[in-house]
């Protein structure tokens, strides 16, 4: 789905080259005590956190740890039952923002019975983007040979990249990534990451979910959450000084321990103190 409301290194060294100018900016997207209860079901727990802009913010977590409904939270499609959201300087969902944010969910909410290319086309017409543009973005995403075929034929991960193209087209000033990796083979995996990378240096501010700990080195900031807790959040830098290993997925595992064992989080940033509730 994609709604208009809207160097396989560490990124610390690109973070670094870009220059600090954008770290200086507002955030890109500010959470205050965020809950969300569905059914009766508390399912996010007062969440703190800022994203910032010009800058790949990784959500990382287990399947069912309430990643997508934060992100629906973000993009404004998700009652808040409590806290505050605000994106771009905008209450979550609001008029203002439907130019400005781009959503590609983990289902892709393409047209099937239309080819990709003309499913590409049909959201640069929507967004005033020009045909050939459309183009260059199938181009992005490695499906310039599959533009003339029904996007019913596609695999899952292909049907992700349609969406993904069409995303991009509206040159969001926030990107979120709802798992776009998933069913990937690892080389277009890399690509993809290169490109997430060129559109933070350009200043588009990108908040990537992710169930593959091997990702969350490719981002410039983390948050790490748990049943719908954020259990830290910081750099890939940071956590693997505080938790003492080099291996991000360790570092979860030894966070997670840390919280279930009641001791205090190792590392963990104040704006995560009190999140877990």
């Amino acid at each position: 789905m994609i709604v208009k409301e809207h160097a396989v290194n560490d990124s610390a060294a690109r973070a670094g080259a870009a220059g600090t100018a954008r770290g200086s900016a507002s955030p890109a997207v500010e959470s205050r005590e965020l809950s969300v209860v569905l059914g009766g079901k508390r399912i996010l727990h007062g969440l703190t956190f800022d994203a910032p802009a010009g800058r790949i913010t990784g959500l990382l977590g287990p399947s069912g740890c309430g990643k997508t409904t934060l992100m629906r939270c973000v993009v404004g499609v998700q009652q808040i039952s409590a806290g505050t959201v605000e994106v771009l300087g905008e209450p979550a969902g609001t008029a203002a923002l439907r130019d400005r944010v781009g959503y590609v969910t983990q289902a892709a909410s393409v047209y099937t019975d239309l080819t990709v290319r003309d499913n590409v086309r049909y959201f640069a017409a929507i967004y005033g983007v020009s045909a050939r543009a459309a183009d260059r973005a199938l181009a992005d995403v490695d499906l310039a040979d599959r533009a003339n075929q029904l996007v019913r034929t596609l695999s899952g991960g292909q049907k992700t990249r349609v969406s993904l193209a069409c995303a991009l087209l509206a040159a969001p000033e926030l990107l979120v990534l709802d798992e776009p990796t998933v069913g990937l083979d690892p080389v277009l995996r890399r690509e993809l990451w290169v490109r997430f990378h060129a559109l933070a240096d350009s200043g588009t501010a990108l908040l990537v979910s992710s169930h593959v700990m091997d990702e969350a080195g490719q981002c410039d900031n983390l948050l790490l959450m748990r049943e719908g807790r954020i259990v830290a959040a910081d750099t890939p830098a940071a956590l693997r000084a505080s938790t003492g290993t080099e291996d991000l997925e360790e570092a979860f595992l030894r966070i997670i321990r840390g919280t279930v064992s009641g001791g205090s989080t190792p590392g963990a940033p104040a704006l995560s103190k009190g999140v877990a509730q």
